[in-house]
């Protein structure tokens, strides 16, 4: 059985910074793209970014680009996500995801062709920054 678990979700000051993390069991993490989503209440679900298993590509979301970075350890079936100088704005359930293809999980992150690019969820952490 497949399981994302997520962990490093908390609440933190604006300008602030939180680290979540993503282990993977149950495959072989390294095959997979991965990548994280956000929901806020009242709003959809979005994408934030994503990483290739091949580390060298990665895709930001603009609201995400120049604060967060994606990256990932193979050996140890994990993905990261580092948040810097974050915002209020950034208060969402964040969630890991896993996509047998690399473009599909991109396109899914740009909030095009819904989520179909995504093929296993983790369950959510909450991330909370006060002003």
């Amino acid at each position: 059985e497949v399981q994302l678990v997520e962990s490093g979700g908390g609440l933190v000051q604006a300008g602030g910074s939180l680290r979540l993390s993503c282990t993977a069991s149950g495959f072989t993490s390294n095959r997979f793209a991965m990548g994280w989503f956000r929901q806020a209440p009242g709003k959809e679900r979005e994408g934030v970014s994503c990483i290739s298993f091949i580390e060298g590509s990665t895709y930001y979301s603009d609201s995400a680009k120049g604060r967060f970075t994606i990256s990932r350890d193979n050996a140890k079936n994990t993905v990261y996500l580092q948040m810097d100088s974050l915002k209020p704005e950034d208060t969402a359930v964040y969630y890991c995801a896993a996509a047998s293809d690399y473009m599909g999980l991109v396109i899914s992150t740009m909030g095009m062709g819904g989520h179909g690019g995504v093929d296993y969820w983790g369950e959510g952490i909450q991330v909370t920054v006060s002003s």
